[in-house]
């Protein structure tokens, strides 16, 4: 990769770990899926306009829409709202790469690499570690949702895996913000059902400039821009080259919210983080190690 195009990783890389922290921000005041709701209002429009809609049926927009956006944003800000660490939260939801992987294999019949077992082996240790750490700033509902989160991106996806079959190339930004307006009608019936009106009168009157910051950095900053750097990148270079900067989101994530919101980490916590973060790495390059130690071999 050219270092403009490293750079732009590493800026990515920053806005979505800080992203966690917004989101802790924005929840002070406004209820979460409200606030899911108000972010994807601020990320369409009037961007939608300027934007052409992907090439993929409107079915497969839809279950996109309602696996991702209205699935695992939901359960991850309500997750986050009733006992989620910022940090541990942008750590947990990167389990979607095994639930992507479990989900791909039952589905599409995707087959199982050594390393896809090793970090899911690895992984699933340090969730069980960090899981059987319950009181302080983490409860099993905050826990047990973000899981719940992960899943739903896996199964997202999977979806689109299978949406874009045979389909050209096209600008991710567009797909993401066409998305947004399939999720904003059921995530504000959800809201007004399950949070009510006076929810909504209460966020008016008592959400303030942080809030109001925490809501246009979601929409702007971690959507608009994140996504847009992200898809200039995946089109000028494989994913497998791209998506190793991921990897980088959680130590963003729970450093800043170390720094910024005061959270703390426990030891078997730490150590169940460390597990995690080995198993991901596993998972994502572990192949390319086997590829090249064979060359290596090779050459010898």
């Amino acid at each position: 990769m050219q270092k403009r195009d490293i750079l732009i990783g590493l800026v990515v890389v920053i806005v979505w770990g800080l992203n966690f922290i917004a989101i802790k921000v924005g929840l002070r005041d406004i209820p979460p899926l409200l606030l899911v709701a108000l972010r994807f209002v601020l990320t369409c429009f009037p961007v939608i306009f300027f934007l052409p809609r992907p090439p993929i049926s409107w079915a497969w927009l839809l279950a996109l829409s309602l696996s991702i956006n209205v699935g695992q944003f939901s359960l991850l800000f309500i997750g986050m709202k009733v006992g989620m660490p910022a940090g541990l939260a942008s750590l947990v939801l990167q389990s979607q790469a095994f639930f992507t992987l479990l989900i791909g294999v039952a589905w599409l019949g995707e087959q199982w690499r050594w390393n896809h077992l090793a970090g899911l082996f690895l992984a699933g240790s340090g969730m069980t570690i960090i899981g059987s750490q319950q009181g302080g700033e983490m409860t099993a509902a905050g826990f047990g949702l973000v899981i719940a989160a992960a899943a739903c991106w896996g199964a997202g996806n999977v979806i689109m895996r299978r949406a874009t079959v045979g389909i050209p190339a096209f600008p991710i930004l567009s797909l993401i913000v066409w998305m947004g307006v399939a999720a904003i009608l059921p995530l504000m019936v959800l809201s007004l059902w399950l949070e009510g009106y006076d929810a909504w009168v209460a966020a008016w009157h008592t959400a303030g400039w942080a809030s109001l910051g925490a809501l246009i950095y979601l929409a702007l900053f971690a959507t608009i821009i994140g996504y847009g750097l992200w898809g200039k990148l995946l089109s000028r270079y494989p994913a497998a080259v791209v998506s190793p900067f991921a990897l980088l989101v959680p130590v963003v994530g729970l450093t800043s919210s170390v720094l910024l919101l005061g959270e703390t980490v426990s030891f078997w916590q730490g150590v169940g983080a460390l597990l995690i973060m080995i198993g991901l790495v596993v998972h994502v390059l572990g192949a390319n190690w086997k590829v090249g130690k064979k060359r290596h071999e090779n050459s010898s």
